[in-house]
């Protein structure tokens, strides 16, 4: 471990030097690529600076028990002995999760694609519950929540709604919450009280650029199209929503919220974008098999991984077997104690993954 932090010191201080430098000073990219990454870094920096400290401490409490002291001294230096181990012990745990290897779109801005599942007008509903969801967390967080595109059900659901979160770690925090969602609750149109179970299924991907992901533009068919709303009632007079249609993996995206047919056609590039980068990235993980089964946040479409329930107000994890009686407050986006979990859980797998190789 000793070796891995000097080379996380020798990263930090070599990151000081470049952000003095004037071809990075005059660079605002730049400065801020290499600035991120030292704020990454400063954390582990500081734990390695006081775990060495303890264990120069350590050294000269074990040399100070091997002289001839007096009683009241040696069971002073015992107890600072004992102090210090702890402290090592609880460092030490820190600097392994710390130097976990870190997943490269944890920084990364994401798109959010909630669908309706199985339940009808239910699930739809369920689908805007979710997006409120992840607005108010967004906003808890400072992060911004921008609508790319959105299906809507005459009932005040969603058939389907694609948002961007722009923010520092969103897909660090997000990434846990894809899958499939759950709701069992009474839906207002059941007159006979009948407790109804409804599905969304939820994916977070993050946000690709155009230098990480290349689409040549003879592989993409771009539709233009008049702008419609529920039940075919007109948004605008202009030609200005675009369906793109990728040839190669037959992936249609559809944006028409904005009024511009060129912010329209950048909203559905960026979907396209992190659509084709999250079928690379499952493909890659297939042929490493057991690597992303390992994983608590897997994001498999196909995974339950957790369910609302009205009645008894229980939200339910079923990843990591973790409950909370809070709905009413998750519903207004307080979900941190169930991605706080998922992080330590993941940690965990991870951590236990690394003693065994």
């Amino acid at each position: 471990m000793l070796e891995k932090l000097a080379n996380v010191e020798a990263r930090y201080n070599e990151l000081m030097q470049f952000m003095s430098q004037p071809d990075v000073t005059s660079n605002p990219d730049l400065l801020m690529k290499y600035g991120q990454e030292q704020s990454n870094l400063q954390p582990i920096v500081e734990a390695a600076q006081r775990y060495r400290t303890v264990l120069d401490q350590l050294k000269d409490a074990k040399e100070m028990l091997a002289d001839d002291l007096d009683d009241d001294m040696k069971a002073m230096v015992q107890e600072e002995k004992d102090s210090l181990t702890a402290e090592r012990e609880s460092l030490e745990e820190q600097l392994r999760t710390m130097l976990l290897p870190k997943d490269p779109n944890d920084d990364k801005d994401v798109i959010v694609e909630i669908r309706a599942g199985a339940g009808g007008d239910e699930a739809g509903l369920f689908a805007a519950d979710l997006f409120r969801i992840y607005s108010h967390y967004a906003d808890n967080h400072g992060w911004k929540s921008t609508v790319l595109s959105k299906n809507e059900s005459g009932i005040g659901g969603f058939k389907e709604i694609i948002f961007e979160v722009t923010g520092a770690g969103a897909y660090s925090k997000l990434k846990y919450e894809s899958g499939v969602h759950r709701v069992q609750r009474i839906p207002q149109t059941e007159s006979g009280g009948r407790i109804h179970t409804s599905t969304a299924t939820v994916a977070v991907l993050p946000k690709i650029d155009e230098v990480e992901i290349e689409i040549d533009p003879n592989d993409v068919r771009i539709d233009i199209f008049r702008s419609s709303g529920p039940g075919g009632q007109s948004v605008n007079t202009t030609d200005s929503a675009v369906r793109l249609t990728h040839l190669p993996t037959g992936i249609v995206i559809s944006c028409q919220d904005e009024k511009s047919q060129l912010q329209n056609k950048i909203k559905a590039f960026n979907i396209l974008r992190a659509r084709l980068y999250d079928e690379e990235q499952r493909r890659r993980e297939a042929e490493l098999g057991a690597a992303r089964r390992s994983q608590v946040g897997s994001g498999d479409r196909s995974e339950k991984i957790r369910t609302y329930n009205f009645p008894q107000t229980r939200v339910t994890d079923h990843r990591i077997g973790y409950t909370s009686y809070r709905l009413e407050n998750i519903l207004n986006g307080e979900i941190d104690e169930f991605i706080e979990a998922l992080t330590q859980a993941d940690q965990a797998k991870k951590l236990e993954q690394l003693a065994e190789s």
